[in-house]
């Protein structure tokens, strides 16, 4: 941190200018989050317990959906918390560790997506040695790849903001501490600093979008060559998924990061940051679980043994009841 930081604790302003509707956004950002919740770990217990989801795609579906799951707790609970509380306040400990786990979180989400675009190239591409070509040890490396990436770009990031004097307000234009809205707080921002950090969003957003796009015209050029419509449709049909949530994750996320920001621009950020800290972790397993027949099933099998097993809980419970009703007679 700056020796000459002179503010020891931020407001995070957040919703409070939607004073009449902090209740209603209360109820409803409640219930995403259990939604997601609920909704990951469904997809991450499926991919666990169905052997045949045990490939290269659903490891990296699964490492996506533990990514978003811990990226919605870093940002959702303090953000209900703040919308029933009076006191708005954070302290820039505790802001710096959102930022880095919230922007280390974000790199990997980023990272993860190119990773499971490189795979549906390889499975397109050489299907017949897909399962040498992806391996158990090349999947790990890449996720821990994106892990570490993530960690780096956060950490830099971070360091970069606290070591700048916050001595102007204290009050942050947001519901969590993000980039912008912290360092429009400084009193020593500087135009070089504000462009290491774009440089490392850039990196970030349009190096892993760079990536996936390679990928994909790889597979458009392999596809269009396929003889048969069908075997173009089951091609195309395996990438839709992947596909649509790279749509809407880097559709809202360059939106807030990359473009020009202004003073103005702020309660527009705020508003397009809610879609990607809230709808986009609750599209993305709705997405896959729509479009993918695989996982349809497995999560059919899910919800079947999780019944069963309440099924089973019931009965022996009542037992218990009437035993202890007979001990006392």
């Amino acid at each position: 941190m700056g020796n000459h930081t002179t503010v020891s604790t931020f407001l995070l302003w957040g919703f409070s200018s939607f004073s009449d509707l902090q209740d209603l956004l209360f109820v409803m950002i409640f219930f995403s989050h259990v939604t997601i919740l609920a909704a990951n770990t469904s997809i991450m217990v499926a991919v666990k317990l169905s052997h045949n989801l045990h490939t290269p795609m659903y490891f990296f579906l699964c490492g996506l959906s533990f990514s978003e799951t811990c990226t919605t707790v870093v940002v959702i609970p303090r953000m209900l918390v703040d919308l029933l509380s009076d006191s708005k306040s954070i302290s820039i400990p505790e802001c710096a560790t959102q930022m880095f786990f919230f922007f280390g979180l974000g790199t990997n989400n980023c990272f993860i997506l190119a990773a499971m675009s490189y795979d549906r190239y390889t499975a397109i591409h050489d299907p017949l040695h897909y399962s040498s070509l992806m391996t158990h040890k090349i999947c790990f490396q890449l996720m821990m790849a994106s892990c570490m990436t993530g960690v780096v770009v956060a950490l830099c990031i971070v360091l970069i903001v606290f070591n700048l004097s916050f001595c102007d307000s204290s009050i942050i234009q947001h519901f969590f501490c993000d980039i912008t809205p912290v360092v429009s707080l400084a009193c020593d921002y500087t135009i070089f600093q504000k462009m290491i950090l774009l440089a490392f969003t850039a990196f970030v957003l349009v190096g892993s979008f760079i990536l996936i796009m390679i990928s994909y015209v790889f597979i458009g050029s392999i596809v269009m060559k396929m003889p048969s419509a069908k075997g173009r449709y089951k091609a195309f049909s395996t990438c839709s998924s992947h596909l649509t949530v790279v749509c809407i994750h880097y559709g809202f996320a360059g939106f807030v990061y990359l473009r020009p920001k202004s003073s103005d621009s702020f309660r527009e950020d705020m508003l397009m940051a809610l879609t990607y800290t809230v709808l986009t972790p609750l599209l993305n397993p709705i997405v896959y679980s729509l479009r993918n027949k695989e996982m349809q099933t497995a999560l059919k099998k899910v919800r079947g043994s999780i019944c069963r097993c309440l099924r089973l809980v019931k009965p022996i419970h009542w037992r218990g009841k009437r035993k202890t009703k007979t001990i006392e007679q």
